[in-house]
Formats: C-alpha cells, sequence, structure tokens
C-alpha cells in the first residue's frame, strides 16, 4: 500500500506540473501575441501620422516631430525584446537581439532627441519609412505566426521587403548620423574631459564615428544572411 501512495503521488505531482507548464505556455504565448499586436498596430499608427503630413505639408520638414511621441514609445519598447530572450520567451540570441534593438534606440535618443536639428534633414525620410514598413510586417508577422494563421502574402513581405527597405534604412541612418556629427563635436556633448576626479575622458563624438564605421562591416553579413534566409523560407513555403 505505502508503494501505491508514493506512485500515486509522483503522478499527481508530474500532471501538476504538466499543467502548470501547459498554463505558462499558454500565458507566454498570448502575452507575445498582444505584445506584437501593439506594437503592430503602434508602428501602423506612426505609418498613418508619416502619410497625412506627407499630403497636408508635402514637405519632410517636421515629420519627425509629427510622430516623434508615439516613436519614443514604440522604438523604446523593442527593448523587451531582448528581455523576451534572456529569459526564454523567445528562442533567439540575446546578443544579436540586443544589438539590433540598441542600434535603433541609439539612433533615437542618442542622435535624433539629442540633436533635434537632423528631424528635419533628408535622412530623417529614410529612417522612419523604411523603420515604419519594416516594424508593421515583422510585428504582424509574429502575431500571425503564433496563432498558426500566417498568410503566404505576409510570409512573402517579410523576407521580400528588406530588399530595397534595409538599404534604404541604412541610408538614412548614416545620412542622419553624419548630420549631427558636427553638433556633437561643437558642443561636445555627453563627453567627459580630463582633468576630473575619475581620471577618464571619454569622447562622444568619436564614439558616435566609430558606431557610423561599425556600419560597414555590420550591414553586409545582416544583410546576406537575411538574403540567404529568403532562399530557404521561401523556397520551402512558397511553392
Amino acid at each position: 500500500m505505502a508503494g501505491r501512495v508514493r506512485v500515486e503521488s509522483r503522478n499527481v505531482d508530474g500532471a501538476g506540473m504538466n499543467t502548470k507548464q501547459n498554463t505558462m505556455g499558454r500565458f507566454s504565448k498570448g502575452y507575445l501575441v498582444l505584445y506584437n499586436i501593439a506594437m503592430a498596430f503602434g508602428w501602423a499608427a506612426i505609418g498613418l501620422m508619416l502619410i497625412r503630413h506627407y499630403v497636408y505639408e508635402r514637405s519632410y520638414f517636421g515629420l519627425y516631430r509629427s510622430v516623434e511621441p508615439l516613436l519614443k514609445v514604440f522604438q523604446t519598447a523593442a527593448v523587451l525584446e531582448v528581455v523576451h530572450c534572456a529569459v526564454g520567451l523567445v528562442r533567439s540570441s540575446v546578443y544579436l537581439t540586443a544589438m539590433q534593438v540598441y542600434s535603433r534606440v541609439f539612433l533615437v535618443w542618442g542622435i535624433i532627441v539629442s540633436v533635434p536639428d537632423v528631424g528635419d534633414k533628408a535622412g530623417i525620410v529614410g529612417c522612419l519609412t523604411a523603420w515604419t514598413v519594416t516594424e508593421v510586417v515583422r510585428y504582424s508577422f509574429y502575431a500571425f505566426t503564433l496563432v498558426d494563421a500566417l498568410p503566404r502574402a505576409l510570409l512573402w513581405c517579410r523576407y521580400t521587403l528588406f530588399l530595397p527597405l534595409y538599404p534604404i534604412g541604412v541610408t538614412g541612418e548614416l545620412l542622419t548620423i553624419w548630420n549631427a556629427l558636427p553638433t556633437l563635436q561643437r558642443t561636445r556633448m555627453y563627453s567627459i574631459e580630463l582633468p576630473n576626479a575619475a581620471n577618464i575622458s571619454f569622447s562622444y563624438y568619436y564614439y558616435v564615428l566609430f558606431v557610423c564605421m561599425s556600419y560597414v562591416p555590420i550591414f553586409p553579413q545582416l544583410y546576406c544572411h537575411m538574403v540567404k534566409q529568403r532562399r530557404k523560407v521561401l523556397n520551402g513555403k512558397m511553392d
């Protein structure tokens, strides 16, 4: 009797663990679905505001200011994707995800917000246009994938639109950084100069130059990786 009770106890414990895991799995999936839907709608709202500005103003002057509040919120919210990877909600590299998220968040807060004049330069058009279309497609793709209802058209967009959008976005980002450099050099913004109690120095201007130069080796690798992924995915699922 004692042995039988112990076996039954283990079975109950195992069933309880499975139930708990299933509950957590459903919660995690539901959370990720809601997160991706919210992000898709947020970027779609930014896109509508961009279109409205183009239609009524017929100029890129004031374009950034027209979407600034929403852009800050939804671009910064992407930091949660690093957390998702770190805690195991999403099976992606924490390092690669952090690098991709950092580049966008850095450009918004470290360049555009810090040097407001660049918001009225031509480079901002490439940034905002490429970011908006890419993110609407990307988050919609993730949301539909999670609920096993991915339309073929969305699959095609996810692995095709990056072909023109990545170069457009990167060009816009580099132009925006380039336009900010004179102000960063003149004002010595965020820099630490000697002498000081810590006996350290830091030049934000040269750091931004370094970030700018890092696009040269990194972008071709990411672009080629996406091209390979496109061949692999579309050849297997679009036939």
